[in-house]
């Protein structure tokens, strides 16, 4: 893959990276890279190999990532958080033919580990690559399965330089204290490779807590933080905050940030939240690196065309991003429906209004209501649920078996989604309420009635 060659080329080797309990430069970052492809051609990975990847964020997971692309395989990241049905699931959909994953000792999901233990998996059933893409994510999909994302080595070295181009990103020499997950696009594309190509050193605190993430911006310097509202709220709220006097810009990715978290955070670090808005399936659309674009999430970056139809953004592709038959209605004659309903100003800035369908983002990560409901369903109890989404993930459930609890249904999300997926709240009821019509009520308030009314609440 050419671009792992002209980003691993592109500066001097004593230029530091990766920035955590220890620092590895460009020339250590070529020689890690050169050895763990070197490892993975032995175990027979090549041109068109496909390969699932799940490994925490991480010193590891980039080098392998890299090690992996420049040996030509198609690579499928897989969340860390992700429980073992939810991975299956995805293996199932996508047969790779060789998963690799870090070993379950000694990590937690609290804390950032710069190195992981690797296991590796050949599997019998794996198929080689059958399209161009280098990068397969995966989105939430509206029919309970997650739709299959493919990104070509041309579209991420676009996103690349789209975001290079982005007035006020990190630059040469400058750090940025990244907090945004890299299984996902902009921590992955904004946060890595970016940084990789510019000569940005990456930093990763040690803990998710406030402390933690505030020593390493004081120790390392750091110029810019990549977040989500989550970390930002967290940061606002922290007691005795120190004084950050290199940083000068921070982005939040991923969700809207509310603008009491973003005000916040500005009176305390004297630093405005600018705003990142993309897509799995597009990369980045707009960006406001700034913060003083408010409430808009900035202008179309560089080189994206979209339009609002309809009341809805859609962005125009060279073609379906999608690899599986879930999600293609959304692609139709060049033209990406992202179901974000927005309007553009005056002044061509991106005023995003909220979702048009049953995506909501919870810490920054997309989670499908239906997907929820597809899992509840499947227990031998459960005869319908529904979904709703407020302050929190809220699933409601009807039962024939007067036995099933609340509880029950937890510990079933727990064992079939990742942690953010599991509902907070949870009622079984005898029955759910419908319209004169017989549709299934998708009204949080009507819900909560009838769970009061049935003695649920």
């Amino acid at each position: 893959m050419q671009l792992v060659s002209d980003l691993l080329s592109e500066h001097p080797d004593d230029l530091p990276y990766l920035i955590a309990d220890h620092v590895v430069t460009h020339g250590e970052l070529r020689e890690a890279v050169r050895q763990e492809a070197a490892l993975f051609a032995s175990a027979g990975v090549r041109e068109g190999s496909t390969v699932a990847l799940q490994v925490p964020p991480s010193f590891t997971q980039i080098e392998v990532l890299l090690a992996l692309w420049q040996l030509g395989a198609q690579v499928m990241i897989v969340d860390h958080r992700l429980k073992p049905a939810e991975v299956e699931q995805l293996r199932a959909m996508c047969r790779p033919q060789h998963v690799v994953r870090a070993g379950a000792a000694g990590w937690s999901r609290l804390s950032f580990r710069s190195r992981h233990e690797l296991v590796t998996e050949k599997r019998a059933d794996g198929l080689p690559a059958s399209t161009e893409h280098r990068l397969i994510q995966f989105s939430s999909g509206s029919t309970g399965r997650p739709k299959v994302v493919g990104r070509t080595e041309a579209s991420i070295a676009e996103e690349i330089r789209r975001f290079n181009q982005l007035t006020g990103m990190p630059a040469l020499g400058e750090r940025v204290l990244l907090l945004s997950s890299t299984a996902h696009s902009f921590g992955l594309i904004a946060g890595l490779l970016h940084s990789l190509f510019a000569g940005v050193g990456v930093v990763f605190a040690s803990k998710v807590a406030a402390a933690d993430i505030l020593r390493a911006a004081a120790q390392h310097e750091v110029s810019a933080i990549f977040g989500v509202p989550f970390h930002y709220e967290l940061l606002a709220t922290a007691e005795n905050p120190p004084v950050l006097p290199s940083l000068r810009c921070a982005v939040s990715g991923g969700e809207l940030m509310p603008p009491a978290v973003a005000d916040r955070f500005h009176e305390v670090y004297g630093v405005r939240v600018g705003e990142s808005y993309g897509t799995t399936e597009t990369g980045v659309i707009a960006m406001d690196v700034s913060g003083r674009l408010r409430p808009t999430v900035g202008p179309a970056t560089p080189g994206i065309l979209l339009r609002i139809r309809d009341g809805e953004v859609e962005v125009r592709l060279p073609a379906t991003p999608y690899l599986t038959a879930d999600g293609q209605d959304r692609y139709v004659d060049g033209w990406l429906r992202t179901r974000d309903r927005a309007e553009l100003t005056v002044d061509g800035t991106v005023r995003l209004l909220g979702r048009g369908d049953s995506l909501v983002v919870i810490g920054g990560l997309k989670v499908d209501l239906h997907e929820i409901e597809d899992v509840l369903t499947r227990h031998a109890s459960v005869s319908e649920a529904v979904l709703v989404h407020g302050d929190v993930i809220e699933a409601y459930v009807s039962t024939a078996d007067g036995e099933l609890t609340a509880e029950d249904m937890v510990r079933w999300c727990a064992e079939h989604l990742a942690d953010y997926k599991v509902p907070k709240l949870v009622r079984v009821l005898p029955k759910l309420p419908r319209t004169p019509n017989g549709k299934l009520i998708r009204d949080r308030g009507a819900l909560r009635a009838a769970a009061l009314v049935s003695g649920s609440a």
